[in-house]
């Protein structure tokens, strides 16, 4: 099928062929869904008339690249018929509702299993679907917080450090819903029965800290911010600034690699055991006196190419700049914008950004003909 509007009715990646309807939201839920279109799917957006809640620009929200776009109101009298015809036609569905509103609007699971048995109803919120917090509001912050994920990160005696909204809405959200509706996706293909996924950022985040629970029972970790070897308690496995005031990233926890560490930094015969814990301050010092004499490039030219696992903190607009990562082509120039590209990689379907972002209803005719949905063109809205 030829690739009509933005996105495409047949993409190039290992989804290419599965059709995805999704519901206008905010955040992990839309990120899911780009994910989704990245690897080949067929991204439909359904867009509410008069836009979403975040003022971002539509031409550069990136999360709603590779999609096309069709706007229904699903408090018309025929809105939620209209989802439904796409649901007929679809294999998932991604929606970010609090619980309970999908329901009322028509368009909730039993809805559209209904139309569709075979449906995979992915439902992303940040506290789930049931519990005593499921109907309350809440963002990225506050469902890291309970976890203990948040409470892990920062300096000691310092509040915890927010980590942008990474860790919740898109490590413990979107990527488990995503994870939840592939594997959902092959239960259809071999028992042809679809389901609902239950992704919440709460449930995904907690299991993202399993390895320190593991860790903690076994004596080997604290429960306190920055006395541990992977929180910056240990003083070969953190950030260090730089004569400029830039920041070199260390993270040389093997023996071998410490060595090469040391030796580079030019202190390897200056300062106390790495096993000596009791020590540890005065090692940091040291570590942090010596990167102050030079500049970040100064020190990154040095450690460059070495297996002593240092290197510059970049910021968002230098990374793409890195020699490593523009020879892999990690980010990639759609319409202007430099943005990340399609990850993981893969040898017989290769992943490729399907276009830029879905403008608010620009492609209600094309999907109108790919999906065989006419009821998309009955009235002005799309």
């Amino acid at each position: 099928m030829a690739v009509t509007g933005n996105g495409s009715a047949s993409g190039s990646g290992p989804l290419a062929g599965v059709r995805v309807v999704e519901l206008a939201g905010i955040g992990p839920g839309p990120f899911a869904a780009m994910l989704l279109a990245d690897l080949g799917a067929d991204v439909v957006r359904v867009d509410r008339p008069g836009g979403g809640a975040l003022a971002v620009d539509p031409a550069h929200d990136l999360t709603n690249r590779g999609k096309r776009s069709v706007l229904v109101d699903l408090k018309s009298a025929d809105g939620p018929a209209r989802v439904l015809d796409l649901v007929e036609r679809a294999d998932v569905l991604v929606e970010g509702f609090r619980p309970g509103v999908a329901e009322r609007l028509g368009v909730g699971p039993a809805d559209c299993h209904a139309r569709n048995p075979r449906l995979v109803y992915g439902r992303m919120t940040g506290w789930g679907q049931e519990g005593p917090l499921a109907h309350t509001a809440g963002h990225d912050i506050a469902y890291i917080a309970v976890t203990g994920a948040l409470g892990m990160i920062g300096n000691p005696g310092e509040a915890p450090a927010v980590p942008a909204n990474l860790v919740g809405d898109y490590a413990g959200g979107s990527l488990y819903l995503v994870i939840g509706v592939l594997a959902a996706l092959q239960h259809v293909r071999a028992t042809g029965a679809g389901q609902v996924v239950d992704a919440a950022i709460v449930d995904g985040t907690a299991h993202l800290t399993a390895m320190i629970h593991g860790m903690m029972a076994a004596g080997g970790w604290q429960d306190r911010r920055g006395a541990n070897l992977l929180d910056g308690g240990c003083p070969f496995y953190g950030t260090y600034e730089t004569s400029d005031g830039g920041y070199m990233a260390v993270g040389a926890l093997e023996q071998q690699f410490y060595d090469t560490f040391v030796e580079l930094l030019g202190i390897g015969d200056r300062v106390p055991a790495r096993k000596d814990v009791a020590r540890w301050g005065e090692l940091r010092e040291a570590v942090a006196a010596r990167f102050r004499t030079r500049t970040r490039a100064e020190w990154t030219a040095v450690f460059e190419g070495t297996d002593s696992c240092v290197a510059p903190v970049l910021s968002l607009r230098e990374a793409p700049g890195h020699p490593h990562l523009a020879a892999r082509g990690t980010f990639t120039d759609v319409g202007g914008i430099v943005q990340p590209a399609p990850a993981p990689r893969f040898s017989a379907t290769p992943a490729a950004v399907g276009g830029g972002p879905a403008r608010p209803g620009a492609d209600t005719r094309s999907v109108a003909a790919d999906w065989d949905v006419p009821a998309l063109l009955a009235k002005k809205d799309g």
